[in-house]
């Protein structure tokens, strides 16, 4: 035993990437709906231990004498952190980039690569205790934004407020439990960990207030532009163009259109059970002479949450000038859901098959 715990020690820092990565596995292997319990109970356990561990190892490090040796399982500590950090980002890129389009979403890619980086950089244990610190205020605030929703079956400006309050107040805790177990070392790093604290906190409200984070816990769950949408007693009936074969590689699909036909937007978005909102489908046509999007048509209406295949809905458009086109899936204030790119070329009609929604 005595020469695993020195293999782990040696590795430590190798290890703790490779702990990171298996909590991705892990998490893309039992994550499917951000409202269901065992999903919540997960992400708190791993908040939780992270500031266990976090906590432990900074005791252990204040109260070992300069030259004592320490417990012999103390090198799977920084392991099981990374663990646990693994699991958190794996869980928020599953969530997040099903919330929005990938645009949205590219911050949280940027993280990890970021976090990555930081283990081979932070190796001391100074710096790696300002590190965890702002890597766990940032998984507290990234859990806190999709987890007050589901309490207050709400979304919007107020509510992401509250959500910064709730992580604030869990951090304070947590800074003043590492204060008590370690006063000297923790007051070294304090304006350290308070400097990458509020960074996290200023960057995470200007992504909001930019629309750059997606609404959580809101995701489209599927969408598509057709020819026409008829309600049946199964669901919901469309008439679509049929597609050639890299239409599957995410090509935006073109669809011909006769004079005065319409064309139909039609969403599923996905809402946690209890939330009930607006959603807004938004018509933009691209203005070539411009170079900029036109609003063509505007349409809001209620959804409620826990259907598992999103609740549906539909808007048209009659008439669409030939061009490109998108339509914006959004939220009542604003946040974007998700967004359909197509291109409208009049005239000749293409080739049209009828598919169950």
């Amino acid at each position: 035993m005595r020469k695993v715990f020195a293999w782990i020690h040696e590795h430590e820092v190798h290890l703790s990437a490779a702990a990171m990565v298996a909590g991705f596995v892990i998490d893309n292997i039992f994550f499917n709906r951000i409202d269901q319990w065992w999903t919540e109970v997960l992400l708190i356990g791993y908040l939780a231990v992270a500031a266990f561990t976090i906590g432990l190892l900074h005791y252990l490090e204040e109260h070992t004498a300069e030259g004592a040796r320490r417990p012999k399982w103390y090198s799977t500590l920084p392991i099981t952190t990374q663990f646990m950090f693994g699991g958190l980002w794996s869980a928020f890129l599953i969530f997040y980039s099903r919330s929005a389009t990938l645009a949205a979403s590219w911050p949280f890619l940027l993280l990890m690569g970021s976090i990555f980086l930081g283990n081979e950089i932070f190796k001391k244990y100074h710096d790696r205790l300002v590190f965890n610190a702002a890597l766990y205020f940032f998984g507290l605030y990234s859990y806190a934004i999709f987890a007050v929703p589901l309490l207050t079956h709400s979304i919007g400006t107020g509510t992401f407020i509250l959500s910064g309050v709730a992580a604030v107040a869990v951090f304070a805790l947590l800074m003043l439990i590492l204060r008590y177990l370690g006063h000297f070392r923790f007051l070294k790093s304090l304006w350290q960990i308070r400097l990458w604290a509020g960074a996290v906190f200023i960057v995470m409200n200007v992504f909001y207030f930019t629309n750059v984070l997606p609404p959580l816990p809101l995701a489209l769950a599927h969408g598509g532009i057709y020819h026409s949408i008829q309600k049946t007693a199964d669901g919901y009936s469309a008439l679509s163009e049929t597609e050639p074969w890299y239409a599957s590689l995410g090509v935006s699909p073109t669809l011909h259109v006769a004079p005065s036909e319409p064309l139909y937007a039609y969403s599923a978005v996905f809402a946690p059970i209890a939330l009930n909102t607006t959603i807004t489908h938004e018509w933009q046509w691209y203005d070539q002479g411009a170079k900029k999007w036109v609003t063509k048509l505007s349409v809001s209406f209620p959804i409620s949450g826990g259907r598992e295949g999103g609740y549906r809905g539909y808007t048209n458009v009659y008439n669409p000038d030939a061009g490109s086109w998108r339509v914006n899936i959004k939220t009542s204030d604003g946040r974007l859901i998700g967004r359909l790119k197509f291109t409208v070329i009049r005239g000749a009609l293409g080739e049209r098959r009828t598919i169950q929604l």
